[in-house]
């Protein structure tokens, strides 16, 4: 029996695919030459892909996903384009025709977007670049805009971007690239935008694009591309002065979101108070966000290793969206926490299941608000009051006397006091406590503690009166 031999059609498929290879081969070398040569030569060899670039009604994704038909392509750490390298820019469309393009514009986009693009034409032609900014943020604020918003960026703006203000076009396309499923399309559209930010003259700009590339990265799952990513952006950022809030914010959100897949509770916990000094809580935030965010701060604060201190997050407006949720009991227990109650402590722990994570971390917790106790007994002392036996600090952190002793060696590591211990007469000699934040019952118990050193004070004027009559 004799082997089949290939058909003529199999054999012209091969010799296509092989030809089809090397050709891709050959303009891989030519982009690197020559990115002029290599659309030319791309609109010979695939005319199919250079389709025309007017608008389609439910277009989402844009020229550059269809030029280098990246829709299929698998994303992973490996295929990612890397920001801090310099990408390859995909080819810049044609010089811009204003008429065309608004013209093509009207006849595909709803009615309610001509205005739009009529202004866009006024506004170009007389080249007032601020004001069109501007209506161009209105544009694509508009719920029906999403569809074109990617086209609209790569076949207008990016015809007359070198005029505008470099953040706000940076704060364009991340607002645009949003609209791009395809992680890899996503990536390669904002390192596109990237390769033609200068870095050194629009440093908040490059900034805000590095910030939002590395948390594209995050969403995606490279979370190595996102901390070298955060690295440069911080490098920049460390540097200046009187930066955007938007940059700040920014920069603090990718961060915070970064250490929290990482489960570092105490970065998170302070880079994610950072993100929410830069925006307005009621405003930039939805209920959703606040509820997720107070939530994870709430969590990062009992489970962060060096956080003994709420009050900046107790008088933060973000935890108010824990009430008459199902979450109102982690606003309680941080307030427990402050005050160092262990019964109001051991009275919530039932509810620790609902919280998985706090119930695989009980011990720590139960030191944690021991070590809050006893920060809280020697507050309650006067100053010339606190030398404390094992026994009585026993008492008040409801510990055996025998773990006491290392239990003040954890505060005294931790600096949360300093002051010596006596181990031969079981004794604790504390000369200070780590300032906090005080609650209402706190602030009263300061307040007599006062009136009776004011009193105290007149007692001993009052002796020393006469004395000083007769001196004089």
């Amino acid at each position: 029996m004799t082997d089949p031999q290939p058909s003529s059609s199999g054999s012209q498929q091969s010799r296509w695919h092989s030809l089809h290879y090397l050709a891709v081969l050959f303009l891989e070398a030519l982009v690197k030459q020559g990115q002029i040569i290599a659309t030319t030569l791309l609109r010979l060899v695939w005319p199919g892909t250079y389709a025309s670039r007017l608008f389609h009604r439910n277009t989402q994704f844009s020229y550059i996903t269809r030029t280098l038909n990246l829709d299929n392509v698998a994303c992973s750490e490996e295929t990612m384009p890397s920001s801090t390298s310099v990408p390859v820019e995909p080819p810049k469309p044609p010089k811009l025709d204003l008429d065309e393009f608004i013209a093509t514009a009207v006849s595909a986009t709803p009615v309610e977007l001509h205005p739009f693009f009529e202004s866009f034409g006024k506004l170009h032609t007389r080249k007032l670049w601020h004001q069109l900014t501007l209506k161009l943020f209105d544009f694509f604020d508009h719920p029906l805009s999403r569809p074109f918003r990617v086209n609209v960026f790569e076949q207008f703006v990016r015809d007359f971007e070198s005029k505008l203000n470099q953040l706000k076009l940076v704060e364009m396309g991340t607002k645009v690239s949003k609209e791009i499923d395809n992680p890899q399309s996503q990536l390669l559209f904002l390192n596109s935008i990237l390769s033609r930010i200068d870095a050194e003259k629009s440093q908040e700009a490059y900034v805000l694009l590095l910030a939002n590339i590395a948390y594209a990265k995050l969403v995606y799952g490279d979370l190595e591309g996102t901390k070298t990513d955060m690295d440069t952006a911080w490098k920049t950022l460390d540097r200046l002065e009187g930066v955007d809030t938007a940059v700040n914010a920014s920069y603090y959100k990718v961060a915070a979101d970064y250490y929290k897949a990482k489960a570092e509770y105490a970065p998170y916990y302070k880079h994610s108070l950072l993100y929410l000094a830069c925006v307005d809580v009621a405003t930039d935030l939805t209920s959703e966000e606040r509820l997720l965010r107070a939530h994870d701060l709430g969590i990062s604060a009992f489970l962060g290793d060096t956080i003994y201190n709420f009050g900046e997050l107790l008088m933060h407006p973000i935890l108010d969206a824990l009430d008459n949720t199902q979450y109102d009991w982690i606003k309680k227990l941080l307030f427990t926490f402050n005050e160092g109650n262990i019964g109001k402590f051991e009275a919530l722990a039932p509810l620790f299941p609902q919280e998985p994570i706090l119930e695989e971390n009980y011990p720590f917790l139960r030191q944690k608000i021991c070590l809050m106790a006893l920060i809280e007994s020697v507050f309650k002392r006067n100053a010339n009051d606190r030398t404390m036996s094992f026994q009585t600090i026993a008492e008040e952190t409801r510990l055996p006397v025998d773990e006491v002793e290392h239990l003040i060696m954890k505060a005294l590591s931790l600096k949360l006091i300093r002051g010596s211990l006596d181990q031969v007469d079981q004794k604790a000699r504390i000369t200070w406590v780590q300032p906090r934040v005080l609650s209402r019952a706190q602030i009263g118990e300061l307040a007599t503690r006062l009136g009776a050193w004011i009193d105290k004070l007149g007692s001993v004027e009052q002796r020393m009166a006469p004395h000083v009559s007769a001196a004089a």
